[in-house]
């Protein structure tokens, strides 16, 4: 079973829909079976690489809102994600450019380590306040997860991924995604946004029925088996 998750580290949905996602994976009794690949997603291309003002500031700007409208929607994506354990600190937050983040997750993928850089720039964006569009600040977020800083560094001073991250967002445009997190199922169902856990439970229990039907052995004796011929009323 392959599963494609389209997800940005700005996205607050994103973050809890990981956590909800991976609970689920983690009690599916065939997630041996299951492949999980990341794919590159902005929410906002155009985000600066250094945020001016606050977070309030910055959100209310950019959707035409007020500083309070924008600490109450903030104050629901925090309620939101102390549900499922995470901290969001939105006094800290810096919204800034996730580009170079998502080249360098894209280099991480080369040495299985993207899921736990994923998790962890999600982390350093909303409970850490972290810059993730400032090279050093990345570098040092690799190190954490068992990636070399030097060639960390390196990967982002040359704009290596640049293509790959580019590509994989105008496949979320192709096949549709409006809104992240998108979970597409073995390119035949898609999830969209941060559903419940029992809600990913039953979508991988569903796929993994439909690619695994039961099969009757061939060789069995029958005969002693009800059908509406012999035994129906």
């Amino acid at each position: 079973m392959k599963i494609e998750i389209w997800s940005d580290f700005a996205c607050p949905f994103c973050y809890i829909g990981k956590k909800r996602f991976e609970e689920a994976l983690h009690t599916f009794k065939h997630k041996d079976k299951v492949e999980v690949i990341y794919k590159s997603y902005q929410l906002n291309p155009q985000a600066p690489k250094v945020m001016k003002g606050t977070a309030y500031e910055s959100f209310a700007k950019g959707h035409g809102t007020t500083v309070e409208q924008a600490k109450e929607r903030f104050k629901m994506f925090t309620q939101n994600a102390k549900s499922v354990g995470l901290t969001y600190n939105y006094d800290i937050i810096q919204m800034t450019n996730t580009f170079d983040a998502h080249r360098l997750a894209k280099w991480a993928n080369t040495k299985g380590l993207e899921d736990q850089l994923t998790s962890r720039l999600m982390k350093a964006y909303f409970t850490d306040g972290l810059n993730l569009a400032d090279y050093e600040t990345l570098a040092n977020l690799a190190t954490e997860v068992g990636l070399s800083k030097e060639e960390a560094l390196q990967i982002l001073n040359e704009n290596s991924y640049k293509d790959q991250v580019t590509t994989e967002q105008q496949e979320a445009r192709q096949i549709g995604v409006q809104g992240v997190p998108f979970f597409v199922l073995n390119r035949k169902y898609g999830i969209s946004g941060a559903q419940q856990t029992e809600y990913f439970t039953q979508a991988l229990e569903q796929i993994w029925a439909e690619e695994n039907p039961l099969q009757t052995l061939n060789d069995q004796d029958d005969s002693q088996a009800c059908d509406h011929d012999e035994c129906g009323f």
